[in-house]
């Protein structure tokens, strides 16, 4: 029907631009982003998916520098013992030499004060090893507290680590201050000079110098096997986060192959559409030549 009022086809017409603009649009907006959902009405159920993806590989990623950090704390610990059980051989190495009858009395007070200044350095470290300004090894040091250590080590709130060292350093703060009465686990000045290496007690020093050695590398080897765990919870956050990201980019990421071809489709169908819209806004004419 001929008509001066409605123009059926210029109205399809532009119906048809329109549509195909809102598509260009979206192509372009996706290409010039990367993403493929760029807001909700994009794709609403894709995007609450992906968000949640993207919460929990955040999280994971902190997890995995708390482990980082959980090691580094561990690994300050165990580099103290490990200098102590260098100075509890060196003690032991007194007593012994001490022990012997070819030592004398000189000899022996010479080596006491030897002795005597290794407690105080065995006092220094247990006392001011500190990590973060926390101190780790005194009597009321992070590593020694009743509750244990707690680690944070997922995204959840249910995914932590607990590990206890409070036994084994309250054995070893025992077993040294046995061996030498000097020794205070807060680091603070010892009590007056012994004599855990004069001719009636050195011999007698050498087995809880032994013990204390013993006792030391009982809780190294705990701290040691915490922190392999650690490495261990690191590697798979690490292996769960990669796998989960692929999963968030599948839903999130725009394929520029596919959405570049759109955009043409889209691009060229504009074209036809304005060029129809054209030859139907010339429909009216006809109309007047009836009338002539």
């Amino acid at each position: 029907m001929l008509s001066l009022h409605t123009n059926n086809a210029a109205l399809s017409a532009q119906n048809s631009i329109t549509r195909t603009q809102t598509g260009l649009s979206t192509s372009m907006t996706r290409l010039s982003t990367g993403y493929r959902i760029n807001s909700a009405m994009d794709d609403s159920a894709g995007l609450q998916i992906a968000t949640r993806l993207k919460a929990q590989t955040s999280g994971m990623a902190v997890a995995m520098r708390n482990t980082q950090n959980s090691v580094s704390m561990l690994q300050t610990g165990e580099g103290a013992l490990d200098e102590v059980t260098n100075i509890l051989t060196r003690m032991k190495d007194l007593a012994t030499q001490s022990a012997d009858g070819s030592s004398s009395v000189a000899d022996q007070t010479a080596m006491q004060k030897e002795y005597d200044s290794l407690t105080d350095e065995l006092s220094n470290i247990f006392g001011n090893t500190k990590f973060g300004g926390t101190a780790l090894m005194s009597t009321t040091g992070n590593l020694i507290a009743a509750a244990g250590v707690t680690f944070q080590i997922g995204a959840a709130s249910s995914e932590t680590m607990n590990a206890h060292f409070d036994v084994e350093l309250t054995t070893v703060h025992a077993s040294i201050l046995a061996a030498s009465a000097g020794f205070v686990a807060t680091g603070a000045p010892g009590a007056a000079a012994g004599n855990e290496i004069n001719a009636a007690n050195a011999n007698a020093t050498i087995n809880k110098l032994s013990t204390a050695i013993d006792d030391v590398s009982t809780l190294r080897s705990k701290i040691g096997a915490v922190s392999n765990r650690l490495d261990h919870v690191y590697n798979n956050l690490s292996n769960v986060s990669t796998n989960t990201k692929n999963a968030a980019g599948r839903i999130m990421d725009v394929d520029f192959a596919s959405e570049s071809a759109s955009m043409t489709s889209q691009q060229m169908l504009l074209q036809a559409g304005t060029a129809m819209l054209k030859q139907t806004n010339s429909m009216s004419s006809m109309v007047m030549s009836l009338l002539q």
